[in-house]
């Protein structure tokens, strides 16, 4: 047993470093750590960036250039939980911009094609109420949305 924690290890085509320093201006409690080169044994180009450490929000990643082979999917998404709408705005258009694209339900790609569930404060306690009519209204509302409106989520669960 290891005494370490998780490091999530993402998989890049090249663009680790790139994608490193975009999360960490995106998220500002971040820091960006020890950064490996390939060497002439390969397989990359020697002196190419081969990884990247960088820590966002107390979580440790990797950013691994490993190559064309494997690609993000919705398989796979990381949740953002906001304090307030404030947040939820910033990190969803932050998110979105720069070849960055909306989906359903709250969540985005980033523009590396890395899926983000941003949600705003209560949107989980709607859709999750003790009381199962409620929740499938808000769930309704919540499916119908792009950008989580927690306002509109709410006045469909009052709703009877």
């Amino acid at each position: 047993m290891s005494g370490n924690g998780f490091t999530t290890c993402l998989w890049f085509d090249g663009n680790a470093e790139a994608a490193a320093d975009y999360y960490l201006s995106v998220f500002k409690d971040g820091r960006l750590g020890r950064i490996g080169r390939y060497s002439e044994a390969g397989p990359g180009p020697a002196g190419s960036v081969m990884v990247v450490e960088f820590e966002i929000n107390g979580q440790k990643f990797v950013g691994l250039n490993g190559g064309p082979q494997f690609r993000f999917s919705e398989a796979i998404s990381f949740q953002i939980h906001c304090a307030d709408e404030t947040e939820s705005d910033y990190y969803y258009d932050a998110l979105t911009k720069d070849g960055g694209e909306e989906s359903a339900c709250g969540w985005v790609k980033d523009r590396f094609g890395l899926s983000w569930q941003v949600i705003p404060p209560g949107a989980i306690d709607l859709v999750t109420d003790p009381d199962p009519e409620r929740a499938a209204r808000a769930t309704a509302a919540m499916m119908k949305m792009k950008k989580l409106d927690v306002a509109e989520m709410r006045r469909a669960a009052d709703a009877a």
